[in-house]
C-alpha cells in the first residue's frame, strides 16, 4: 500500500480512540522508517490536541538494556503525555482500553526549559522542580500486544494512561537507581525491580529524551512532566484487580481496576 503519513495517523487515532485493535503497520506498509514513525505519533497526538487536549508531558520506553537488545535497538524511545491521559485519582477504567497492562516509574516534573543536543545529567538535576512514584498504563492497539519498534513508536510507545502518586519529593533527597520497587497484584508479589533498571539511572533517560527531542523541534517545557521508564516488566491487569506499588522511602501507590 502507498504511504500517506496523514492516512496512517487517522487510522491509529480511530482504533485508539475506538479501543479496537488493528493488524502491525509494518505489515501493510512497506519502507515506512523510524522518523516515519515519529511524524505518524506527532500527527495522531495533534488529533487530540485540536478535540482539547494538552501535551503535559513526555514518557520514555524501551529504557531496559535488555528490550532495547530484543528489538535490536540502542536507544530508548519517546511518547507524548497528554492532559486525558492523566488519572485524577488512582483508579483506572478499561473503558477505552483494549488490553491494558501497568508497570512503576520514577516521573520528572520540571520548572525550567531542558532542550539541546548537549545536555547533561547537571542540567537535569538543576532545571527539576520535583521528582514523583508514578504508574504508567500501557496498551498497544496492536493484536496480541505484538509489534515491531516502528509500530511502537508510530502508536505513541503504547502509552495509555499515567498516575503521579500525591507527595512529591525533592530530585536530591534519593539516590534514584537505588530506589527499590514492589509490584502486588491482589496482594501477591508481581514485580520487584530498583531504578537502576532505567538506563542505570533515571536521571540518563531525562538525558536521552531532551537529545531525542532536540532531533525533533522539541523540548521539555516548564511544567512538563516525564515518565523515565518501567522499573520492572508491566503486568496485565482486568477489572476487580488491585495493583499495590511500594517506592523504598517514597510511599505507595494503590491503583483499582474497574469495568
Amino acid at each position: 500500500m502507498a504511504l500517506s503519513l496523514p492516512s496512517i495517523a487517522d487510522e491509529l487515532y480511530r482504533h485508539q480512540t475506538a479501543a479496537t485493535e488493528l493488524k502491525k503497520l509494518t505489515l501493510r506498509y512497506e519502507g515506512l522508517t523510524v522518523d516515519d514513525a515519529y511524524e505518524i505519533q506527532r500527527l495522531t497526538m495533534q488529533r487530540y490536541m485540536v478535540e482539547g487536549a494538552r501535551l503535559v508531558g513526555w514518557k520514555m520506553g524501551l529504557t531496559s538494556k535488555a528490550k532495547q537488545r530484543s528489538v535490536g535497538v540502542d536507544e530508548p524511545i519517546f511518547g507524548h503525555l497528554l492532559s486525558t491521559m492523566e488519572l485524577e485519582r488512582p483508579v483506572l477504567s478499561m473503558q477505552g482500553l483494549i488490553h491494558p497492562r501497568v508497570e512503576p516509574e520514577i516521573a520528572f516534573v520540571f520548572r525550567s526549559r531542558l532542550e539541546g543536543p548537549n545536555v547533561t545529567a547537571r542540567d537535569v538535576w538543576l532545571a527539576t522542580e520535583c521528582v514523583v512514584p508514578a504508574v504508567e498504563v500501557i496498551d498497544s492497539r496492536y493484536e496480541n500486544f505484538s509489534f515491531t519498534l516502528v509500530d511502537v513508536i508510530a502508536d505513541n510507545a503504547s502509552s495509555a494512561r499515567f498516575y503521579l502518586a500525591d507527595q512529591a519529593y525533592s530530585p536530591y533527597a534519593f539516590r534514584l537507581d537505588e530506589v527499590g520497587v514492589v509490584m502486588r497484584l491482589n496482594g501477591d508479589v508481581a514485580q520487584t525491580g530498583a531504578g537502576a533498571a532505567v538506563l542505570g539511572h533515571p536521571v540518563r533517560s531525562v538525558v536521552e529524551q531532551v537529545r531525542m527531542l532536540t532531533r525533533f523541534g522539541a523540548a521539555i517545557e516548564p511544567g512538563m512532566v516525564v515518565l523515565t521508564g518501567g522499573i520492572t516488566e508491566a503486568i496485565y491487569v482486568h477489572p476487580g484487580d488491585r495493583v499495590e506499588i511500594a517506592f523504598a522511602g517514597m510511599g505507595a501507590i494503590e491503583l483499582d481496576v474497574i469495568d
